[in-house]
């Protein structure tokens, strides 16, 4: 098992670009629609950013229209936290990663499959993994995911 944790803010400021870092640590919004993951068709994982927590699969993975990566439900439901977000007016649900506390986007309950759920998320506050590069990236215990769907 991975340990998921969070490195220093001096870290993170070398590690993170800086639209990475405003999204994350200061609870930014990237672009729709010029940001890297709104439209990756690939197969594989999507991590957080700064702490490597698995996040989605990109079997949840849909096309909301959004200019957003959108989900309808994560991998594994404990690396998040949900909290209200009353900014700009808005009463929203905010997601942060459990053990980095990155802001990672927002949920809405206008997603299209049987969950219900959107989980739309900041491509700057995650990494992708391809399904070729888990067991490299220490992620193999994940790899029947997409052996059992091919």
């Amino acid at each position: 098992m991975k340990n998921y944790t969070k490195p220093t803010d001096e870290e993170l400021r070398r590690k993170l670009t800086p639209m990475q870092y405003e999204v994350t640590q200061k609870e930014g919004t990237e672009p729709p629609h010029r940001n890297e993951y709104w439209d990756n068709k690939e197969e594989g994982l999507y991590v957080d950013i700064v702490s490597g927590e698995p996040l989605f699969s990109s079997f949840e993975k849909f096309d909301s229209s959004c200019g957003w990566a959108s989900f309808d439900k994560p991998l594994v439901a404990e690396n998040f936290i949900e909290l209200t977000d009353s900014k700009f007016g808005m009463r929203r649900t905010e997601v942060r990663s459990k053990n980095a506390d990155s802001h990672l986007g927002h949920i809405f309950n206008d997603g299209p499959t049987e969950t219900g759920m959107r989980y739309c998320m900041n491509s700057a506050s995650m990494r992708f993994i391809p399904v070729a590069e888990l067991e490299a990236e220490g992620y193999g215990e994940y790899l029947h995911l997409f052996q059992d769907k091919n």
